[in-house]
């Protein structure tokens, strides 16, 4: 089951679901639009011969990071790893993140793995970017990029995150999860 507006509501004020720079305006009816933020990754394809995943061969990355009002242009077929502004996590919900359809329907692929974030995982979550349109998209930091969905989970789970990370009177405090 999915939870609300009000519920997900609820649940940040209890602190039962962490999002860093909670924005009312991006709460959705069952959902909660997430940004993205001024770093990502490009691939540094003229180091990489090849790339084999078992044997941990794996590509260079470039790490970019833009002004607030600069913008990157995502050229066809082309990929970046993006990371989310907002800083996420629960310790009893699976969280969902779910494309935008705006984005969709330009053929932005926002994410084609990694979609779900487990309890007790927080985590600014890395995005794949993939232009499947036949001309280059525009991409700025702080648009609004995807949504995240919270459902519940039949018990908590017997295997735990060691280590979690909470944001409390604007500082992010670690501590070890094993309640």
């Amino acid at each position: 089951m999915f939870l609300s507006d009000i519920d997900i509501r609820k649940a940040i004020i209890d602190w039962i679901v962490t999002i860093s720079d909670f924005d009312e305006n991006r709460l959705q009816q069952a959902s909660y639009d997430i940004l993205l933020w001024n770093k990502f990754l490009i691939v540094q394809w003229n180091s990489t011969v090849f790339i084999d995943p078992v044997n941990k061969i794996l590509p260079n990355y470039h790490e970019v990071i833009l002004e607030d009002w600069e913008e990157f242009v995502l050229h066809p077929w082309a990929t970046v790893l993006w990371l989310t502004k907002d800083f996420f996590g629960s310790n009893e919900y699976l969280i969902q993140l779910s494309w935008k359809s705006s984005l969709a329907r330009i053929w932005l692929v926002v994410h084609n793995t990694a979609w779900i974030v487990n309890p007790w995982n927080f985590l600014h979550m890395t995005l794949e970017l993939v232009n499947l349109n036949k001309v280059p998209i525009i991409i700025r930091p702080w648009m609004e990029i995807a949504q995240l969905l919270f459902s519940t989970i039949s018990s908590k789970p017997e295997k735990l995150y060691d280590k979690t990370w909470r944001y409390v009177n604007n500082n992010w405090t670690g501590y070890v999860g094993k309640n």
